[in-house]
């Protein structure tokens, strides 16, 4: 008797996953204040795979930077606490470490460039020493002369002019595109497997940005690090990242390849936030703006964050957020109106 075809075929053997380096999941970290407590993130949850672009954009108070000095174990407010979640890099769960074991991680394993590099750099240090501290810190190299070449290295990497003459020069004494530079060298420096970018280009102009943007990504093709991109800019967004996450009100609301984000937005406050950005070529007589004000993390709405200024809202975001929602391959929106099951009117 001839075998069913089912049978005779041998069974196909799935590829495995590969572990994405960074993993957050359900991530809430609150801020209590005499007034009442801050959701600051509010059930964040997005993976950063190995060599990966990935960006975090929203307005100002969205949850942004909260969310990566959580996955630092930063928190700037001393009444900041991490409240509920998951924070896995390289399958070792952050949140179980002490704060001893994170000391190894800041700086080696994960390194972050912050926003103002003229408030990240010590004014009444020398260059030189500064960006070979966390190389002294984690041991990576024991003589000075080590240290001094390694620091040498990761300048010209950056392309600071004549490095080896300007290890003794001050802070004040580069430009503030040359500043932003060393704080990358100074990340850089320990060859981290995850660089956590916050604003980085805010104190810069247009052509040092374009600049700095180009050296991150060059750097990034030649180390394989990754690099979590946090920002307002979606110019930034569409010229550094694969996949973008778009939060609003400590949540993210829609996520998925840039060019999907992009082509075709899902969110209203995507699109929003698309719509506001000048276009080469098109003639408006003004920007478009998004309504209203972004709402109060210490008084969130029990439906959708984004209600209040929502073009196309409708009874049921008010009563309850909004399920998540698959978009194409890799990417999810949190809006009723994108669910197909929904039948409610549109709120009057």
């Amino acid at each position: 008797m001839a075998l069913s075809a089912s049978a005779s075929q041998p069974h196909a053997v799935a590829a495995p996953v590969a572990e994405p380096l960074l993993r957050v999941v359900d991530l809430h970290t609150h801020i209590a204040l005499s007034s009442g407590i801050v959701k600051a993130v509010n059930g964040v949850s997005f993976t950063v795979g190995r060599g990966e672009s990935v960006g975090i954009v929203g307005e100002s108070g969205s949850g942004k930077t909260m969310t990566c000095l959580s996955i630092m174990q930063l928190m700037s407010v001393a009444t900041a606490r991490i409240a509920s979640g998951e924070i896995w890099y390289e399958g070792e769960d952050l949140l179980k470490k002490s704060q001893r074991e994170m000391q190894a991680y800041r700086g080696r394993r994960i390194a972050m460039i912050m926003q103002d590099a003229l408030a990240a750099l010590n004014p009444v240090l020398r260059i030189g020493d500064q960006v070979g501290e966390p190389v002294r810190y984690h041991h990576l190299e024991t003589s000075m002369a080590r240290i001094r070449q390694r620091v040498v290295e990761v300048l010209s990497a950056v392309r600071i002019p004549r490095p080896e003459e300007r290890l003794n020069d001050y802070p004040h004494q580069f430009s503030g595109g040359m500043r932003q530079r060393i704080v990358a060298a100074m990340g850089l420096s320990t060859s981290p497997g995850l660089i956590i970018a916050d604003e980085p280009t805010t104190a810069l102009d247009v052509t040092i940005q374009a600049q700095f943007l180009l050296l991150v990504r060059e750097l990034q093709r030649k180390t394989g690090m990754a690099v979590l991109w946090i920002t307002h800019d979606l110019g930034v967004v569409a010229q550094t990242c694969d996949r973008v996450n778009v939060m609003y009100g400590g949540r993210i609301v829609e996520s998925g390849p840039v060019r999907r984000i992009f082509s075709q937005p899902r969110h209203p406050y995507t699109v929003g936030l698309l719509e506001s950005v000048p276009r080469l070529g098109e003639k408006r007589r003004r920007l478009h703006q998004i309504d209203g004000q972004p709402l109060s993390l210490m008084r969130l709405p029990k439906g959708c964050p984004f209600y209040d200024r929502c073009p196309i809202r409708m009874d049921v975001c008010r009563d309850s957020y909004p399920e998540k929602t698959p978009v194409g391959e890799d990417g999810y929106v949190h809006c009723w109106a994108r669910t197909s099951t929904t039948a409610a009117s549109p709120a009057r």
